[in-house]
């Protein structure tokens, strides 16, 4: 007898704390994906290096690998609301740091903003990304997380656009006048008053946030138990603690390769355009353009998650797509390579929507460690590109790439088709019994 679905991914406390989280997930879609056109800002703003260029997503990320276990302590002290407090906190002073040290063009303290403001967002992810997971059936997981991921991609699809409006709009000419600069004065007046120009949108978005922890503090969210996702009238699998430990691994090996693949395709493709030659006017843009991709892929994700395909064939086949689109940016060249790169945001949008209420739901009474490290593991996000632009010079951005990309998503299949494996094994005693 085929299983019948719920109408609505909302589950039993409504839409309302969706509607409340969702505005937190555009919160983060808009801090975090500055990042992509940030890497072009500093590189002219402070007179980079690409491989100095990349530390921004570095510093950003690579908070991901120290604060998700500190910030688990602090949710079971705070509770929910209060974790989200704090985060909302921490990110508002991070992001006023980061303006205020680009403004005066310090480079180490901007680092440091950024820093600041993985801390924040580690704790919002650590709260956020279960309790979306736990808010409603699990099979309908995937959904609401996309639903998250369509509200995280529209403020990143406005972030780049608002940053390029407000401070990048004559970035191909600053560039060329640092470089036809006379003397070092020049041009440093020139980048002072470049870099200057961030100043008052940061100090906007930090006081913007911090009204939004006000608000979190002020308003009503269901307390959940976030402590695992295994029901009571579910069968419950005799399997052993290491294979339970072996697939929370390899889980959480996927969920650092995706992430870092993730911040590839939408923060790192201007740096992949412009070394193919397409003026930097048209680069900034591009970050949008794999979030507009993404949004596509969230659309369609939750129409065919759970109706046509579940959770795990749709993380199978998305990777797979990945693959192809992979191998298609490196057969072809300039505009053409950049879409495909760009249209890797579509394959990418239901991958951590079914990667993370998969694994959390697999470890059983381990979900807060489980949500650990997954957090953690968003630290790929600091590490794969890094190794992606100190390999690019000796072997071309294109190979680079698709070296990196392909066996990335070729690590989530074999995941895929293990954990496929597994719950087969785990469904056929069960209906022994039953018949």
């Amino acid at each position: 007898m085929p299983r019948l679905y719920p109408q609505s991914p909302a589950g039993q406390y409504g839409w309302r704390p969706i509607v409340i989280i969702a505005c937190l997930f555009f919160i983060i879609g808009f801090v975090t994906w500055l990042n992509g056109p940030l890497i072009t800002f500093v590189q002219v703003a402070f007179n980079l290096s690409t491989v100095s260029a990349f530390l921004v997503p570095m510093c950003f990320y690579l908070s991901y690998l120290f604060f998700p276990l500190p910030a688990t302590l602090l949710t079971r002290l705070t509770g929910l609301k209060g974790g989200l407090v704090v985060a909302l906190l921490v990110l508002s002073a991070g992001v006023a740091i980061f303006g205020e040290c680009v403004s005066i063009r310090v480079y180490p303290g901007a680092l440091s903003g950024l820093f600041v403001m993985g801390a924040g967002l580690s704790l919002l992810q650590i709260t956020i990304n279960p309790y979306v997971t736990l808010l409603g059936p699990t099979e309908k997981a995937a959904q609401r997380i996309a639903i998250m991921g369509v509200a995280n991609k529209i403020a990143g699809i406005a972030a780049p656009v608002v940053l390029a409006l407000l401070v990048m709009r004559n970035l191909g000419n600053i560039a060329g006048q640092v470089r036809a600069a006379p003397d070092m004065a020049t041009r440093n007046h020139i980048l002072d008053q470049f870099a200057h120009a961030v100043q008052i949108p940061y100090f906007v978005m930090a006081a913007v946030l911090l009204a939004l922890a006000i608000g979190v503090a002020r308003s009503s969210l269901p307390h959940i138990d976030i402590v695992g996702t295994s029901r009571p009238d579910a069968p419950v699998a005799k399997t052993s603690r290491l294979s339970r430990s072996f697939r929370l691994g390899f889980g959480v090996l996927c969920m650092f390769v995706y992430v870092g693949m993730e911040v590839m395709a939408g923060d790192a493709i201007g740096v992949y355009g412009s070394s193919l030659g397409i003026p930097l006017d048209q680069t900034k843009f591009f970050t949008s353009l794999t979030l507009t991709a993404m949004m596509g892929g969230y659309v369609l994700g939750m129409l065919l998650v759970p109706r046509v395909f579940s959770q795990e064939r749709y993380l199978g086949l998305s990777a797979l797509a990945g693959v192809i689109l992979c191998v298609l940016s490196w057969l072809t060249h300039g505009y053409a390579s950049v879409l495909c790169v760009a249209l890797c945001g579509f394959a990418n949008a239901m991958i951590l929507p079914s990667l993370f209420p998969i694994v959390i739901s697999d470890v059983e009474d381990r979900g807060a460690q489980a949500t650990a490290l997954l957090v953690m593991a968003f630290s790929g996000g600091a590490v794969i590109p890094q190794i992606f632009v100190q390999i690019a010079p000796s072997i071309g951005v294109q190979a680079a790439f698709v070296g990196l990309a392909v066996p990335s998503y070729l690590l989530i299949i074999f995941y895929n088709i293990l954990l496929q494996r597994h719950n087969r094994a785990r469904v056929v005693p069960v209906m022994m019994v039953e018949s």
